[in-house]
């Protein structure tokens, strides 16, 4: 039977929390910008549950190896990972930030380098980066080694973005907030195209993301932290 291999996905982050840790993170990462009871309101109006393991990921033994934030090595390089670009607008930053995420190839690019290039997307600002759940969607070493024994790589199509509207409400109330990190919520929706050449393998998946997008002021946007799925 044919082996199918995990891969880069945003539902496989923070799996295993509870709903109130992951709900903190979120809270903690834009509540300078925030009205925190419009947040809270938002993101516990839900089940706050996972979508279910992706077809490739459920192929995998019980025990597989988990995701890893390890940091990337300064001298690996980003391989295939494009660079982020020079975008002001935090729509427009958070759609190509998603297609990054959900893009990888194992055949030109060694997991140092798949997080290296991710890493150059996050904002420098260490008060409003949570680098933690961006490098949580790469695989761990052994994991990605199995995934490059198959020459497995994924492309993606970003359909469309948009201010969640529990955002659009908090700046509503309170359009000053947002002054003081110049932190947006973007909700990011696509399409990933999953490929593995040894066997012919491959599918396809629906994707959505919310991201927190850093714009200041006469600077590019860059990117802050992955947040649950809020999709409004």
């Amino acid at each position: 039977m044919q082996k199918r291999f995990p891969f880069l996905s945003l539902s496989a982050y923070g799996s295993g929390w509870s709903a109130n840790r992951r709900i903190a993170i979120v809270i903690t990462a834009v509540a300078v910008l925030l009205a925190i009871a419009a947040i809270v309101a938002v993101l516990t109006g839900g089940k706050n549950s996972q979508q279910a393991p992706d077809a490739a990921a459920s192929a995998l033994p019980t025990g597989s190896p988990s995701f890893s934030d390890a940091a990337p090595s300064p001298s690996s390089g980003a391989g295939s990972v494009p660079a982020p670009p020079q975008v002001a607008e935090p729509v427009a930053y958070a759609k190509a930030a998603a297609q990054m995420l959900w893009s990888y190839d194992t055949r030109t690019t060694t997991r140092d380098q798949q997080l290296a290039g991710m890493r150059a997307w996050m904002t420098t600002k260490t008060k409003y980066t949570d680098w933690a759940s961006v490098s949580g969607q790469v695989p761990d070493p052994v994991l990605w080694s199995r995934m490059t024994d198959q020459d497995q790589y994924a492309t993606a199509a970003v359909s469309e973005g948009h201010y969640p509207s529990a955002f659009k409400e908090a700046l509503a109330d309170d359009p000053s907030a947002i002054t003081e990190a110049y932190v947006f919520i973007v909700t990011v929706n696509g399409k990933q195209t999953l490929s593995w050449q040894k066997g012919g393998g491959g599918g396809a998946e629906e994707r959505a993301v919310t991201l927190a997008v850093q714009c200041r002021p006469n600077h590019d946007c860059t990117l802050s932290a992955i947040a649950p799925n809020v999709t409004q």
